[in-house]
């Protein structure tokens, strides 16, 4: 495909955060170091990433359109049916990215390989102007990655890359009831986790680790975990945090694999602070509080991943 414009998506650096919150570099340096923390770190970090954003721009051809924004404007942003979007920062960023596109293939950028893993940053930022010339001509392959979906009866969607939280806002317990291939369960947990294939080895994994650890310590054969699922693949996992059994409430629904087609509905018994959001962005949420149902499956979309040059 052609691209109209790109859409460069950055973040700030600890240091940059640092002086938004203590409002001076001076008195940002004085309370990192209070922390024990080395502030020629923090400038080193904010250096290179500076760097990296400007050789990425400057490997843009002349007539090319393109426009910087911080990842704070996605949920607001309008991407154009055309737009390369390139991401600039951790593997977070391509999360927190992906679930506000509708096909736009994502480049992303790894700015700081001594300090970012990089799972899903492919390309580093010295290999800018070949990249561009190959993404230009068409010379890519994309990496399809699958992404959950959830929507309200009232019709607000919210989509996930990683995995949806689905629960309380503060540390109290979540009351809901909870379908699944015909089955239906009251329940009372901490809260209900979706994970795509992504973002099985996250939080997910958590859960896991957890069942695996009680399970050895009540001498019981441990849980195996999941091998990693291949990003493409056509399935969700879920699992409930802390169930409670009661009189009112069960424990038998506990975790599931949806596959395509294939839907969970939660209904929320939370008067108030009932919340779902995706990929730990808590400031991106729908309400979910008593009356709302929740309807959670495989999104129709995908994230198009650049993984490698034609």
């Amino acid at each position: 495909m052609s691209f109209d414009r790109v859409v460069i998506v950055t973040r700030q650096t600890r240091l940059e955060e640092s002086i938004k919150r203590f409002n001076t570099k001076a008195q940002a340096s004085f309370f990192v170091t209070k922390r024990g923390q080395s502030f020629q770190d923090y400038e080193l970090e904010d250096d290179n990433y500076h760097q990296a954003r400007d050789l990425v721009i400057r490997s843009l051809d002349p007539g090319v359109k393109f426009h910087v924004m911080d990842r704070s404007f996605l949920p607001n942003y309008l991407f154009g049916k055309n737009d390369l979007v390139i991401t600039l920062g951790q593997d977070g960023l391509v999360v927190n990215t992906a679930k506000y596109l509708n096909g736009q293939p994502i480049l992303a950028f790894n700015p700081d390989p001594d300090r970012f893993d990089g799972v899903l940053l492919p390309f580093l930022t010295n290999q800018a102007p070949d990249i561009m010339k190959s993404v230009f001509s068409e010379k890519i392959k994309t990496q399809k990655i699958s992404m959950a979906e959830v929507s309200l009866t009232d019709g607000q969607k919210l989509f996930a890359f990683n995995d949806f939280f689905i629960g309380p806002k503060t540390q109290s317990t979540a009351r809901y009831t909870i379908k699944y291939k015909g089955k239906e369960e009251r329940q009372i947990s901490s809260g209900i986790i979706v994970s795509t294939p992504a973002g099985s080895t996250g939080w997910m994994s958590s859960l896991f680790n957890m069942s695996s650890g009680l399970a050895k310590f009540s001498n019981k054969q441990s849980v195996p975990l999941p091998s990693r699922i291949p990003w493409e693949e056509k399935k969700l996992l879920f699992a409930v945090r802390e169930p409670f059994r009661s009189k009112w409430s069960g424990t038998d629904l506990i975790a599931g694999i949806l596959h395509e087609k294939e839907k969970i509905l939660i209904e929320s018994h939370m008067p108030e602070n009932g919340t779902i959001f995706s990929d730990g962005m808590e400031s991106d949420f729908l309400e979910f509080n008593s009356g709302a149902t929740a309807q959670i499956q495989l999104a129709e979309k995908t994230t198009e991943l650049i993984v490698k040059l034609g």
